[in-house]
């Protein structure tokens, strides 16, 4: 290829002197290659083919535009980012409020079911153990009062003591064999003397049916003698 490039009537053999240079350049598609050949007497060919190298023109705006999109984009994708952020952490407050107040208000339910219950335990314990009075002449006096406070029966404590000290002294299985009516066979019997007839006829219901039961006994007579002198604790003497 280097015959076609050297000078005519020149040797096409190359000298030491000569020298040899070949470039290549490539801009857009262009390409040039020179080849100098300096011969011993200091002239010189030289020959060369070169593409013009293409213009190319830079602008910024586009790049700016491009710049602010995706800074907009960005922006808004933080934005959803923070909105979805901010939606869960309210859902998640929400359900945990939510969840809280169930809580509070099965904890209250059970407190009411537990209040209502022992309640009821305490209504069935009070209905199961009726109080209980000691077996003396106090406490017989005090129980029968609580009987006769139910069904509307007058009489005090000081009373009913009197007129049980005056009739047996105390003593329930006490009787009367001397007077009128121990003449007539119905002597009188128990704390407060009462005969049989007027037991039975001034008995109070759910006191024991024998005379001799210190508060059936106090409760009959003390009916009788509500009936006849408007209470036990108007009779001084015999009745």
């Amino acid at each position: 290829m280097l015959k076609n490039i050297l000078p005519r009537g020149r040797s096409r053999s190359l000298t030491r002197t000569h020298k040899v240079a070949i470039a290549g350049v490539g801009t857009l598609g262009a390409a040039a290659v020179a080849l100098t050949a300096v011969p011993a007497s200091g002239q010189t060919s030289t020959t060369s083919e070169a593409a013009p190298t293409a213009k190319v023109a830079y602008s910024t705006k586009q790049i700016q535009d491009v710049h602010a999109g995706v800074t907009g984009q960005l922006a808004g994708a933080s934005q959803k980012v923070a909105a979805i952020e901010a939606k869960k952490e309210a859902a998640a407050k929400k359900a945990t409020a939510e969840k809280k107040a169930a809580a509070e208000k099965a904890a209250s339910k059970r407190e009411a079911k537990e209040t209502t219950s022992r309640s009821a335990q305490r209504t069935e314990v009070t209905k199961a153990a009726p109080k209980s009075y000691p077996d003396n002449l106090d406490g017989w006096i005090r129980e029968a009062r609580a009987i006769m406070k139910k069904h509307d029966i007058p009489g005090s404590y000081e009373g009913i003591h009197r007129n049980i000290m005056r009739e047996s002294s105390g003593n329930p299985m006490a009787i009367n064999d001397w007077d009128i009516n121990a003449i007539n066979g119905i002597p009188s019997k128990g704390l407060l003397q009462v005969i049989p007839p007027t037991f039975k006829a001034y008995h109070v219901a759910g006191t024991s049916k024998n005379i001799y039961d210190p508060v059936a006994n106090i409760v009959a007579a003390c009916n009788y003698a509500a009936d006849k002198y408007g209470t036990m604790d108007n009779v001084d003497s015999a009745y």
